[in-house]
């Protein structure tokens, strides 16, 4: 009671000065702000808020911490309300995790007037990250003319989603070994602060080097070049920012490096020859921040573990080996899987409470030309995205979507429009092909949902 008699009066005495400035007498509002929260969440608690209201007659902001005791002059507010806060996480399995998210909303042009006036704020959640998000990743790959799979092209987007610039040195990029599709007793058992990994490629740099402005992407690619020359049916990848190159130890099956997009920096690949991402979706897929050397990491991070399969010709114990990256280190995560397949969830809730696909079985032929394309919330006043995330891509993610490279390469042809199936954002923006046909993309989105005009 205390705490909201202080700030009642504050709230009084920055109007009051307000008030000073204008003519006449001012009349003035009891004004209550009722905050709703996003559907679905649970054990939430409000550590700390703040509400800004933004006379915008006379241009003054004030800034509260409460949304109670408040009275207003007369007149047109912007509110904008924002809160950190803790809440359970759940995934399909019934696991649950505490986390920690953001709540943000606004309210707009509202007029205040009377002797009292309510003023409903409807918020989304953010995931407590400071750092990159994954935008999109295409990992099914295209098909040529013949039906036959191409190989090469598919690629990770990643993107600053905050109101800062960000610094891309030294962010890795990683693949899970375990696949969702399968599932094992593993010794000893570190799936519950560990994400086990078989690829680990990182953005080199000094710290400084890569600077990414809010609203904008890195992309990152298999091989950077115009794959149209190999197949038509595939796309551009020749400005991307970075490549994942490995150097083979088959001579019948060499990696191409790229002349003009610059090589991530390789800590570690399950391949001796070279990589692609599960074209299938069996896979999750993680951004780090590594606070480690490369050989320190290499050194303390091995993973050893057993486990038991049971089959029809017999039980065998097995061994393998990958590398651990630890979940505190994970700036963001989505896990992929396919529907009649799927059986656990690889990344926690605290992670990734969600799970989203390409395809809705084993090797389905409707992957292809798709990708996964996290959604548009809103757009900022500058007109860039502000994308969804939640830590849950079930919610976050659109399906099966058109890349949005292709709506970039105009090479004629139209097709109609997509609704629920989505194109990746390459294929999107430079126009190339949907199928095996050559069909060409003919929409631009911010998701592969929302429209760009």
């Amino acid at each position: 009671m205390k705490t909201r008699l202080i700030l009642y009066i504050m709230a009084l005495s920055v109007l009051a000065a307000c008030s000073d400035l204008e003519t006449g007498s001012t009349r003035h509002t009891a004004t209550q702000i009722a905050v709703t929260p996003p559907v679905g969440i649970s054990g939430m608690q409000i550590n700390s808020q703040q509400i800004k209201i933004t006379n915008l007659t006379t241009g003054v902001t004030t800034t509260l911490s409460s949304t109670e005791g408040i009275t207003l002059a007369e007149g047109l507010y912007d509110m904008v309300y924002s809160a950190d806060i803790t809440y359970t996480a759940h995934n399909a399995n019934d696991e649950t995790a505490q986390a920690k998210g953001r709540l943000t909303g606004k309210a707009e042009n509202v007029q205040i007037t009377g002797s009292s006036r309510q003023v409903q704020i409807e918020t989304f959640l953010s995931a407590d990250n400071d750092d990159f998000i994954i935008e999109e990743i295409f990992f099914a790959g295209t098909l040529r003319s013949s039906g036959l799979q191409y190989y090469g092209d598919s690629y990770i987007k990643i993107y600053n989603n905050t109101d800062h610039v960000l610094y891309a040195d030294g962010l890795a990029f990683c693949e899970s070994k375990f696949k969702s599709t399968q599932y094992f007793e593993y010794t000893p058992d570190i799936r519950k602060d560990t994400m086990t990994i078989w690829s680990l490629y990182v953005i080199p740099g000094s710290g400084t080097d890569h600077p990414v402005q809010p609203g904008h992407s890195l992309l990152l690619c298999d091989t950077g070049i115009d794959h149209r020359n190999a197949n038509p049916n595939s796309f551009d990848l020749s400005a991307a920012d970075f490549e994942w190159y490995d150097v083979s130890t088959h001579p019948e099956h060499m990696d191409i490096d790229s002349e003009t997009v610059p090589n991530l920096d390789k800590w570690y690949c399950y391949t001796e020859s070279f990589y692609v991402l599960h074209n299938r979706g069996f896979t999750s897929y993680a951004l780090a921040r590594i606070p480690i050397d490369k050989a320190q990491y290499l050194k303390d991070y091995k993973y050893t573990y057993y486990y038991t399969m049971y089959l029809p010709a017999g039980t065998f114990p097995m061994q393998q080996d990958a590398y651990k990256m630890p979940n505190a280190w994970i700036v963001d995560g989505v896990n992929c899987s396919i529907e009649a397949k799927r059986l656990w969830n690889i990344l926690p809730p605290s992670v990734d409470a969600g799970w989203t696909h390409c395809g809705k079985i084993d090797k389905d032929e409707t992957r292809y030309f798709r990708s996964v394309r996290r959604k548009l919330q809103y757009l900022n006043a500058d007109g860039t995205m502000h994308l969804q995330d939640t830590n849950n891509s079930t919610e976050d993610f659109n399906t099966e979507c058109i890349p949005s490279i292709v709506e970039l390469q105009d090479t004629n042809n139209s097709t109609e429009d997509f609704n629920t199936e989505c194109i990746p954002s390459i294929v999107e923006l430079q126009h190339t092909a949907i199928d095996a046909a050559g069909t060409k993309a003919t929409t631009v989105t911010y998701d592969g949902i929302t429209p760009k005009q």
